[in-house]
């Protein structure tokens, strides 16, 4: 069903993958009940996707965990939009001769990155090596490894030193290319 499906993987029977062929699952991953997804996907290890979030962006958008990630409940990660610019009309059922520009950017979270409660990640952010995106916060764009990210716009607001969690990490098998 799945490209790939790793060991000690425990998904709801109550989430929604509309591709599930453009989906790659890692070990150690758990999704919670309500997940929607109309993205191709590539979940790394030890991730965990909680309750109720979505993930769109259809077959063209892209989501990429790389591993040791959690996304809370509600969080809504957008990889492809429209652009609601004035360069045409917006919506799924437009004819291609009058649509607008879309985004289509993949978005990535590295090793140890979170997302939190009800944020909202926009099409090309990159969460580097363990950012957290607060609850409730809105990203678009790039960030700095170990940031903390608040708002909307999401603005650093504090770095944190990683190295504890890296030398936990290394403890269950994983190595500084990401790999467990």
């Amino acid at each position: 069903m799945y490209i790939k499906e790793g060991q000690d993987v425990i998904i709801s029977n109550d989430v929604y993958i509309k591709h599930p062929d453009l989906i790659a699952i890692g070990n150690r991953v758990a999704i919670d009940k309500g997940f929607y997804c109309t993205t191709r996907a590539e979940i790394g290890d030890y991730v965990h996707i909680s309750a109720y979030v979505t993930c769109i962006g259809s077959s063209e958008g892209l989501f990429v965990a790389k591993g040791f990630n959690n996304i809370m409940a509600g969080a809504r990660i957008i990889c492809k939009s429209d652009n609601f610019d004035d360069s045409g009309l917006h919506g799924t059922l437009i004819p291609e001769e009058v649509l607008g520009n879309r985004i289509s950017e993949p978005v990535v979270m590295d090793s140890f990155s979170n997302i939190g409660t009800n944020a909202i990640v926009l099409p090309g952010s990159k969460l580097r090596m363990g950012v957290l995106v607060t609850a409730g916060s809105v990203l678009m764009g790039d960030t700095e490894d170990w940031g903390i990210y608040k708002g909307n716009p999401a603005v650093l607001t504090k770095k944190i030193d990683g190295s504890k969690i890296i030398e936990n990490a290394k403890k269950i098998g994983w190595t500084e290319k990401g790999e467990v």
